[in-house]
């Protein structure tokens, strides 16, 4: 598996990857929450961070991940290839080349902070809400 540049051009495409993601591991998410974040993921999100991709070998993207100002800010993988390693590999990427040392994770996604903590990450502080004032509590991360 190779870490590629994402172009504009993907954004369509991760975005059917993160809502794939968000639906087999945010169920606290509803519809009407995917609805509101999906402009914002495209619009704003992605442009926002630095972003690198994994995809297969058909060239479909299988997982990406966002980073700006060395935090995590975004790692969505296809749930049909969760645990297949490809999320540990982005993560190790934006850690070893992208300077990643933060990551902010829903409370509500187990599989999420446990998979943070198995890469190193401690719970530093915790937020009630999330940063579009929504009650889903934040943990802050850091390596």
């Amino acid at each position: 598996m190779i870490v590629e540049n994402v172009l504009p051009e993907h954004y369509a495409e991760m975005l059917i990857v993160w809502e794939n993601s968000v639906r087999a591991t945010h169920d606290f998410i509803t519809e009407k929450d995917i609805a509101f974040f999906k402009p914002i993921i495209m619009e704003q999100a992605f442009p926002a961070v630095t972003l690198k991709c994994v995809k297969d070998k058909l060239g479909s993207i299988i997982g990406f991940v966002g980073v700006h100002e060395m935090k995590v800010e975004m790692l969505f993988i296809l749930n049909k290839i969760r645990g297949s390693g490809v999320g540990k590999l982005l993560l190790q990427y934006a850690i070893d080349n992208l300077n990643a040392n933060s990551v902010d994770v829903n409370e509500q996604n187990p599989l999420a902070v446990g998979f943070y903590q198995h890469m190193g990450f401690k719970v530093i502080s915790r937020s009630p809400i999330d940063d579009m004032g929504k009650p889903f509590p934040i943990l802050h991360m850091k390596l």
